[in-house]
């Protein structure tokens, strides 16, 4: 937690990523500036309910296929919807998450996450927000996985250099160019010229 807060703050302390929208787990380090829920670990915590009755096995599976089809529906926010569309997601919501079944781990999850409600509908105020974490633990998978074949690096040096290759090979990926090009460009063998990849990812934006 204590890397995680030295980040944040030197981000902060540069004025870098201004009012950029952390979407994260819940993790208490992830917690900061304009912060947003992940869905997909929130309907999670519906999924690790352990009812004990068939109508509360009934109860839980309504609730999510009400959760899912209110998460498609947010899923088609793509531009700043207009303030009729966002008062009525909103009422969506309360009506979702304020349901009283009767069975008292559902409401306690349902209230828990009804006081998320402005990190959960995040994309509302801030449009093309990612609804889940997918895309980045996709892009940390290489890290964990070489982690854990290799079992970590024997110095600082050797950790920065894994870390170094393996970012440079997932933005190559990204721009859809061949990783070996491009360190052949960096190592001035015969090849066409790559232009650097901050520059190739500028002109993404």
């Amino acid at each position: 937690m204590l890397a995680e807060a030295g980040i944040w703050g030197s981000i902060r302390h540069h004025g870098l990523i201004g009012d950029t929208v952390i979407v994260s787990d819940d993790a208490g380090q992830f917690r900061v500036g304009n912060h947003a829920l992940c869905w997909v670990h929130s309907e999670r915590l519906l999924q690790k309910l352990m009812p004990t009755t068939p109508r509360q096995v009934r109860l839980v599976e309504m609730v999510r296929d009400l959760v899912w089809q209110f998460y498609r529906a947010l899923k088609s926010v793509k531009r700043k919807p207009p303030p009729g569309l966002v008062a009525a997601f909103h009422k969506r919501f309360a009506r979702i998450f304020s349901l009283n079944t009767g069975y008292e781990e559902l409401d306690k999850l349902l209230a828990r996450l009804f006081r998320r409600k402005d990190e959960l509908l995040k994309v509302l105020e801030r449009p093309g927000t990612p609804l889940h974490t997918n895309a980045s633990e996709n892009d940390l998978r290489s890290f964990v996985t070489k982690r854990k074949i290799s079992g970590g690096t024997m110095s600082r040096d050797g950790r920065v250099a894994r870390d170094t290759m393996l970012g440079l090979m997932k933005t190559c990926r990204k721009l859809g160019l061949s990783f070996w090009h491009y360190l052949g460009d960096r190592l001035q063998l015969d090849g066409p010229p790559i232009p650097s990849l901050a520059a190739l990812v500028a002109a993404k934006t």
